[in-house]
């Protein structure tokens, strides 16, 4: 039988435990008797006519977080960081509480004006060269705890990267994944849908592409795109944005309850620090493959992407698959900070290596 986790259960519902909850009847309410009247004591031929009176219907109001019972014990959350400090300063780069999209209503709004893009919560204040060689050592870590999550084979992992461009995407996918060996690790960058993507739903290529067991898929870019470039250029209608929404939340739960940890980072640069690094993408002929005309569109549409990006994660922060913050004008610190969430996650799932076949004891290589 394959080892279940030792873990605390996932403090959110899953699809089966509604199902459950949903058929249960629920247990009538005790009723208080009303004094009782002085009547004429009927007698023996009234008592044998008077047919008997139904039971009073109790009018029984049922909340929608009443049907929410515990997941099954086998469940595992992964994002209860067990070191309270790092705790407490995860949640103050959350976009708010995660909330069931399914059980609340409007989600509180998200101001990217009260997250510094300059901020460094995470750095050690020892210097610039102190955070590269930590955020090196967590790659290290990272890679060894990769090893074993692939040879554990009983989860998966999406991390998701979004951001404006030029936010650090790339310098991500070097700097926390590159000592990762490539056997259990792959990446895959979003671009404008083809014509067969196009014929299909939104979700139908990014299904496609999720994580295998025992494997880490890291997306440049996501299916967020279809809740940004839409929206912002007048494509949808907000009645679909919503519904985008809602769909996104529901894959990204089904995706969680058979195993994916999907764990979103947004990173979070400044209008004047993208600036500065498309202007060296132009002043380097070495980087002019990395420069397109159509991000300066973009830049100009910069207040609008930001409002976009409010929204979503607002609506889409939720326990299966929260946001995380990532300040990104320091591509040091945006490292450091990821990679030390991602240890953190892992470390959480109890991995192991398989047992091994005392069969092999007696074997010897010639």
């Amino acid at each position: 039988m394959p080892r279940q986790p030792s873990k605390p259960s996932l403090p959110f519902p899953t699809s089966e435990s509604v199902d459950a909850a949903k058929t249960a009847a629920p247990a009538a309410p005790a009723v208080k008797k009303p004094a009782a009247k002085s009547v004429a004591k009927p007698t023996a031929q009234s008592a044998r006519k008077a047919p008997p009176k139904p039971a009073a219907k109790v009018p029984t109001k049922t909340s929608a977080a009443a049907l929410v019972v515990a997941p099954t014990a086998h469940s595992v959350y992964p994002f209860e960081i067990q070191n309270k400090a790092l705790r407490k300063l995860w949640q103050q780069w959350q976009p708010g509480e995660p909330r069931d999209s399914r059980l609340s209503a409007e989600p509180p709004p998200v101001n990217l004006q009260n997250f510094d893009p300059a901020a460094k919560p995470f750095s050690a204040n020892k210097g610039k060269q102190h955070d590269k060689d930590t955020a090196a050592q967590l790659a290290k870590e990272l890679d060894g705890l990769q090893n074993i999550f692939y040879a554990d084979r009983n989860f998966k992992l999406l991390v998701i990267l979004q951001g404006m461009d030029a936010a650090g995407k790339d310098g991500t996918l070097r700097g926390v994944f590159g000592q990762m060996t490539p056997l259990g690790v792959r990446t895959v960058g979003w671009k404008a849908p083809t014509e067969v993507e196009k014929a299909h739903d939104y979700l139908w290529r990014i299904h496609q592409q999720v994580p295998g067991a025992g494997e880490v898929v890291v997306f440049n870019r996501s299916q967020y795109e279809d809740v940004l470039v839409p929206v912002v250029n007048g494509f949808i209608t907000p009645e679909q944005q919503a519904q985008r929404y809602a769909q996104i939340n529901d894959f990204e739960r089904m995706l969680s309850e058979t195993g994916t940890i999907v764990f979103k980072f947004m990173l979070h640069i400044s209008k004047d620090e993208q600036r500065q690094r498309l202007q060296e993408r132009l002043d380097d002929p070495c980087k002019h493959w990395k420069f397109d005309e159509s991000d300066l569109k973009v830049r100009s549409q910069w207040d609008d992407y930001q409002q976009a990006y409010e929204k979503l994660l607002a609506a889409t922060h939720t326990p299966w698959a929260p946001w995380t913050i990532v300040p990104a004008d320091s591509k040091t610190h945006r490292n450091l900070m990821i990679a030390t969430m991602l240890r953190e996650v892992l470390n959480n799932l109890d991995l192991k290596y398989p047992p091994g076949a005392p069969a092999m004891d007696k074997i010897k290589v010639k």
